[in-house]
């Protein structure tokens, strides 16, 4: 049995979420859905003009917001990644330690910037819209992938986030080959759909002759294989990884474990938040997998826990709730 279930790469953010109206977009000059990176002043001037208080403060990004779930699921975890040496890197370490992921980061070779910091903004539909600055981790490189971490690992998990920048794209390259020396399994997310149609080249160049397990929604689906339908997209997608996830919303979700497509069922809840349910899904299905169970039960697992972190603010599940998710599926 290895050490870890999960190595992961991605980036580090601290997230503050606020509670916005569709109103705030338009007179903003916000684009309502999607993650958009913003210079430090752009985000300050964001964050002062919403009127009202932070719903929440915590460690975050795609990628660790994967990793945690995997943590509370109780699932073992490695986190690679880069913050500064300020408060909010600070803050940032000690939220990893205290979820119970192992990483890269130790006081000592925290270097001097800003780190990074994500302004979610929720609406009353349950939509999330992300302005990011991404501060010291768009200099994530190389020399924060362990290879020893990795060669611990069952699987890797790469955030498709890192694809906006050539020291990020490197870094995921390099742990993807580093994965395959050592015959630990690779998995990849796709991230947002603005990224796909933005940087679809380099997600080939980081693919290259596949992977093992790639996470998407359905427009990043058909973003990435250039499709207009669901259909095509998933036969393009057997070309580049042995096995793949599509998120549904509440649709659902579409798993291909190899040989045969599995629909996921949904579960009915009230939606007040819908971010970090893909990174939610993602997790829970990677414990899924590296802790015995069929892609089918991950994929029960994934869902319903999906479902219960869209029916409150934040990424994360409430203390007791991953419990209560593997009994009533009795998949203990």
């Amino acid at each position: 049995m290895k050490k870890y279930n999960v190595f992961g790469i991605g980036n580090a953010l601290v997230d503050i979420e606020f509670e916005v109206e569709d109103h705030f977009f338009r007179a903003h000059g916000v684009e309502k859905g999607v993650m958009t990176l913003v210079d430090e002043a752009r985000q300050s001037d964001l964050v002062k003009s919403i009127n009202g208080e932070h719903v929440k403060k915590q460690g975050g990004g795609s990628a660790a917001n994967t990793l945690i779930a995997l943590s509370q699921f109780g699932g073992k975890g490695y986190y690679a990644c880069k913050v500064a040496n300020d408060e909010f890197g600070h803050f940032y370490m000690k939220d990893l330690h205290e979820v119970g992921l192992d990483s890269n980061l130790h006081p000592t070779i925290l270097e001097s910037g800003i780190t990074g910091k994500c302004l979610v903004m929720v609406t009353p539909d349950a939509d999330r819209t992300m302005n990011t600055f991404l501060g010291i981790t768009s200099t994530l490189d190389i020399s924060a992938v362990d290879e020893e971490a990795i060669k611990s690992s069952d699987f890797v998990y790469i955030e498709g986030y890192l694809v906006t920048s050539e020291n990020g794209k490197e870094a995921m390259r390099h742990t993807k080959k580093l994965a395959e020396k050592h015959g630990v399994r690779t998995s990849l997310t796709l991230s947002d759909p603005a990224i796909v149609r933005a940087f679809r080249d380099g997600f080939n160049e980081v693919i290259g002759d596949g992977v093992d397990l790639l996470f998407c929604n359905e427009d990043e689906a058909m973003q990435f294989t250039e499709t207009d339908n669901l259909l095509e997209a998933r036969e393009k997608l057997k070309y580049i990884a042995k096995r793949f996830a599509i998120t549904l919303g509440k649709n659902g979700a579409m798993i291909f474990d190899g040989d045969t497509f599995i629909d996921i069922e949904s579960y009915n809840v009230e939606a007040i938040d819908s971010n970090g349910a893909g990174d939610m899904f993602a997790g829970a299905f990677l414990y899924g997998i590296t802790s015995g169970h069929s892609c089918a039960d991950a994929g029960k697992i994934a869902s319903l826990a999906a479902s219960k972190v869209v029916s409150k603010f934040g990424p994360r599940l409430e203390n007791g709730q991953t419990d209560e998710i593997l009994k009533r599926l009795r998949v203990e």
